[in-house]
């Protein structure tokens, strides 16, 4: 089994194969194990809608990036990958305050891989969950 990215080697990650808008998120990483990995994506201002709540499009980003890190942590390194499936359950506004996503990988294929993540507001309750399928290229 490959050794897991460091959290330094997701950064390095996150700023070398993500879109530019994408790392305007701020995403970093925040810890990472065989399981998976885990993001911080710091509030701002900008991600809220004309509704003062954080919008989905800015969550489901932050859950697919994630995702596609755990999966790079999974294999040792990046490898170009495609998302297939993301479904995303909003179970809870995010106002303020920076959020957490975890990203676990639940099976890994030679193409294909399929995984769930958690986003957490400040007051630790989920806020966003949702289930991934990625092909490998």
């Amino acid at each position: 089994m490959p050794e897991a990215l460091t959290l330094a080697d997701i950064d390095a990650t996150l700023e070398r194969v993500l879109a530019p808008w994408v790392r305007q998120l701020g995403l970093r990483a925040e810890a990472v194990n065989a399981e998976g990995v885990t993001l911080r994506l710091p509030f701002s201002e900008s991600f809220r809608h004309a509704g003062g709540v954080v919008c989905g499009q800015v969550l489901m980003s932050a859950a697919d990036t994630a995702m596609i890190v755990a999966v790079a942590s999974a294999l040792g390194a990046f490898r170009p990958m495609t998302t297939v499936t993301l479904t995303t359950s909003f179970m809870r506004p995010v106002i303020d305050g920076d959020v957490l996503v975890r990203a676990n990988v639940l099976r890994l294929g030679k193409t294909v891989v399929f995984g769930e993540i958690e986003l957490t507001g400040i007051d630790g309750k989920l806020a966003v969950q949702a289930t991934t399928t990625y092909a490998l290229l």
